[in-house]
């Protein structure tokens, strides 16, 4: 299993973020799209960090090999942390296009200046049959609510989360800047100096 890493999603947009940091470290890089017939898990969490184990500890035990899964989601001041968790749900299941015009309408006629939100990652690294090992990573982006979409790169809520010092909305960002400026991005960030240390301390588990 050395070498190959899982990640625990089927976005491609996602799973490119991670792979360019992972694949430049030299290891093999799949995602849930290279196998058959996985059956899913239901994100039953109360937490990101509970729903990302939930994904890593079940992909990891039925691949049986490592699994880096991650939660992530917008939380919005004014909405007091909504949508969080629910965020790919908030009006539709993993409906981009619906889950955007319903946090426009809520956000209807407010001020710029109230439309802070935060977006949030955490990322759990699993190894088979060892959840208690679990590696789990954070990172945050405080940023603001547009009230028009701007940019056609990214998914999810990128057109409309605006980060005031770059003057560019997520999906304005080219790869190389939303890797470096993304919440993915600052979870990756956290994990880098960490991760190689836990994998080894792993394969020496007996």
């Amino acid at each position: 299993m050395k070498h190959e890493l899982v990640i625990a999603t089927n976005n491609l947009g996602k799973a490119r973020e991670f792979k360019d940091v992972f694949a430049a470290a030299g290891w093999q890089i799949k995602t849930l799209n290279d196998f058959d017939h996985l059956p899913q898990v239901r994100e039953t969490g109360h937490t990101f960090a509970e729903n990302a184990r939930l994904k890593a500890d079940h992909f990891a035990k039925l691949l049986q090999q490592p699994v880096l899964a991650d939660d992530s989601g917008l939380e919005v001041d004014y909405l007091h942390g909504a949508p969080g968790i629910r965020s790919a749900r908030y009006a539709g299941d993993h409906d981009d296009a619906a889950n955007n015009a319903r946090l426009l309408a809520e956000l209807g006629g407010l001020a710029p200046e109230r439309r802070t939100a935060n977006f949030h990652t955490t990322l759990v690294l699993a190894w088979p049959d060892r959840p208690a090992n679990d590696l789990v990573i954070n990172g945050d982006v405080p940023g603001q609510i547009l009230s028009v979409p701007r940019g056609d790169d990214g998914f999810g809520y990128d057109p409309l989360f605006y980060l005031p010092a770059l003057a560019k909305t997520f999906a304005e960002m080219n790869p190389t800047e939303k890797n470096k400026y993304s919440h993915r991005g600052a979870a990756i960030k956290n994990l880098l100096p960490v991760w190689q240390q836990w994998w080894q301390e792993q394969e020496q588990v007996k």
